[in-house]
């Protein structure tokens, strides 16, 4: 265990910011879920929020550059393939 007052303030940030990364993880994954569900009309109203979210995750290093712009790249296909 920690000895040090900052120490023991690091690991308590630590865990908020793991649960808030992690919440906005799991509601982009969920987001993305539902546009690859939804009919034409839907996922063209969805995908600019869901493309926001992706991109707050990669600003933010929660996901990697490279598979936000994937990620982006697939939806933005599947959305018109529709």
């Amino acid at each position: 265990m920690a000895n040090h007052k900052s120490a023991l303030k690091r690991i308590r940030s630590n865990e908020t910011k793991r649960l808030r990364n992690r919440y906005q993880h799991k509601t982009t994954r969920n987001a993305i879920k539902k546009l690859r569900e939804a009919d034409k009309k839907e996922a063209e109203a969805m995908l600019p929020a869901v493309i926001s979210m992706v991109d707050k995750l990669a600003k933010k290093n929660i996901i990697h550059d490279n598979k936000a712009a994937n990620l982006k790249s697939n939806l933005t296909k599947h959305v018109a393939a529709l």
